[in-house]
C-alpha cells in the first residue's frame, strides 16, 4: 500500500511509533501500536534503532500493523555504518513482507563509534534504493530550522535537494513548535526547486521531562507561548498533558487551515495521546473517534 495515492486529495493524520529494543517487550509495543492503528490514521511510521540495532523489530512491527489493522506503514531505514549487502538484505525483507514505503535516513551516529559503511549520507541510501530494482515509495527527512550539522540555510537546502534529486518521493519534517518556521521553510525550498510533498511532523509535549529530551535531540525553537505553557503547567502532570495535547491540536488546525493537508504526529507510543488528538480533530477529519 503506497502512501502517495492515499494522501493526495484529502486531509489526513498519520502517527509514528517506535519498536522495542528487545524481543521481550515486543508484545506490549505491538499492543500499543495496534491501539493507535485502530484510530484509522492515513499511515503509521515505525522508527529504527541507532546504528541499525533492532531493525528486525521495525520490520516485524510494520508487518503486524499492516496484517492486523490494514493500515499502510512507513518503515524507517538508516544507513550509518552499513554495507550495501546489509541494506539490500533489508530491502528484500521489506519486499517479502509486503511493505511498500521506506523512510530513508542517514541515522544518528552512535556515540563512541566511527561509521565505516558504504553510505555517507541519506542521499546515497535513497539513490541505492531507487536503483535496487524494488519499487518502493521513498520518504526522507527535512529540518524547518536547519539540520544541526549544516552551517547555514543555503547549505541545508542544497543537501535536501540532493535527496530529492536522488529519488525521494516526499519529505517529513523534524518537530517544530512555531508554524511560522514551517511556512518560511516551505517558501524557501519551493523557491529552490523542491516540489515533492512535505508532511509536517508535530510532537505533542505531554510532560516537562519530554520537552527537555526533545530539545536535546532537535534543538527546536521554543516560542514564548509554548514556554509559558511548560513553565505554568509543567509541575502538574495531568494539566501538562492536557495543555500539550491542546497546543499540538492547535498547531495542526492552523496547518490545515493554511492549506497543509497531510500531518504526521510523533505519538511516542502513547495511544491515549493519539486518541485525544484524533478526537479533537474528529469533525475536521470526518472521523467518528
Amino acid at each position: 500500500m503506497k502512501l502517495l495515492p492515499r494522501l493526495s486529495r484529502t486531509l489526513s493524520l498519520s502517527f509514528e511509533v517506535f519498536p522495542p529494543k528487545t524481543g521481550v517487550n515486543f508484545a506490549s509495543v505491538q499492543s500499543a501500536a495496534l491501539e493507535i492503528a485502530s484510530l484509522k490514521p492515513s499511515f503509521m511510521s515505525v522508527t529504527y534503532g541507532a546504528g541499525g540495532h533492532g531493525s528486525k523489530f521495525t520490520f516485524e512491527l510494520c508487518h503486524e500493523i499492516e496484517k492486523m489493522a490494514h493500515i499502510p506503514t512507513l518503515a524507517h531505514l538508516t544507513c550509518t555504518g552499513q554495507k550495501k549487502e546489509f541494506i539490500m538484505d533489508s530491502l528484500r525483507t521489506l519486499h517479502h513482507l509486503g511493505i511498500d514505503n521506506i523512510m530513508a535516513l542517514r541515522g544518528d551516529i552512535v556515540q563512541g563509534e566511527v561509521p565505516d559503511g558504504d553510505f555517507p549520507h541519506a542521499c546515497d541510501l535513497i539513490r541505492f534504493i531507487r536503483s535496487s530494482g524494488f519499487d518502493f515509495c521513498i520518504g526522507a527527512a527535512c529540518y524547518p530550522e536547519i539540520h544541526p550539522e549544516s552551517t547555514d540555510r543555503k547549505e541545508d537546502i542544497r543537501h535536501l535537494k540532493e535527496k530529492v534529486d536522488a529519488g525521494c518521493d516526499f519529505l517529513t519534517t523534524q518537530m517544530f513548535f512555531d508554524n511560522a518556521l514551517l511556512f518560511h521553510f516551505l517558501y524557501r525550498i519551493r523557491e529552490a526547486g523542491i516540489h515533492v510533498p512535505v508532511y509536517p511532523g508535530i510532537m505533542p509535549i505531554t510532560s516537562k521531562t519530554q520537552i527537555e529530551r526533545a530539545l536535546t535531540l532537535s534543538h527546536s525553537f521554543i516560542p514564548t507561548r509554548f514556554k509559558n505553557l511548560v513553565d505554568h503547567f509543567g509541575s502538574n502532570p495531568s494539566a501538562m498533558k492536557q495543555a500539550g495535547i491542546a497546543y499540538a491540536t492547535d498547531q495542526i488546525i492552523d496547518l490545515y487551515a493554511s492549506g497543509i493537508e497531510n500531518i504526521h504526529v510523533y505519538t511516542m507510543n502513547k495511544p491515549d495521546v493519539a486518541a485525544a488528538i484524533m478526537h479533537n480533530l474528529s469533525d475536521i477529519l470526518g472521523t467518528s473517534v
